[in-house]
């Protein structure tokens, strides 16, 4: 299932966190606040900071500019076309036409409060992207727990 090895997952990693933390900057400076239902919703998945969180619309979802991390981003399909959000600590994209969909953000806060708690981009990104390309996206324990708290608040 990898789609990396080790060796290169190690040198892509701080690629990736770079690419992570200039993204951020872009949303908290470009986005928009949560609403006070948002913050509600945030509270409830865990944020511990729900006032730093930063939405932004997007047509679609950035790709790395990074000729190798552009490579890694296709190879393992966690940014693509059909990418509809995607959540850098504080700053989270949301394509356009999912504009709304109180799911989407529910999810993509729920990835807010893991970077929280592991601590930094860098030890969110480790641990997921690892879980991603060794096990699979669909089955990575991070991506699960998004799941299931999108499903226990938005059934």
């Amino acid at each position: 299932m990898s789609f990396l090895t080790p060796q290169q997952f190690e040198l892509l990693l701080p690629l990736a966190c770079a690419w992570a933390a200039e993204q951020e900057q872009i949303i908290l400076q470009a986005g928009v606040a949560l609403t006070e239902a948002q913050i509600a919703d945030a509270k409830r998945v865990g944020v511990t900071h729900p006032e730093r969180v930063r939405l932004l619309e997007v047509q679609e979802i950035p790709t790395p500019s990074h000729p190798a991390l552009a490579a890694a981003a296709e190879a393992t399909t966690l940014i693509s076309p059909s990418t509809i959000g995607l959540t850098l600590r504080y700053g989270i994209f949301i394509r356009a036409d999912c504009w709304g969909q109180r799911r989407l953000v529910v999810h993509e806060l729920a990835h807010t409060m893991q970077y929280e708690r592991l601590g930094s981009i860098e030890a969110f990104l480790r641990q997921y992207l690892h879980e991603c390309i060794t096990i699979g996206y669909l089955a990575a324990p991070m991506e699960q727990e998004a799941k299931r708290i999108e499903h226990e608040m938005c059934a």
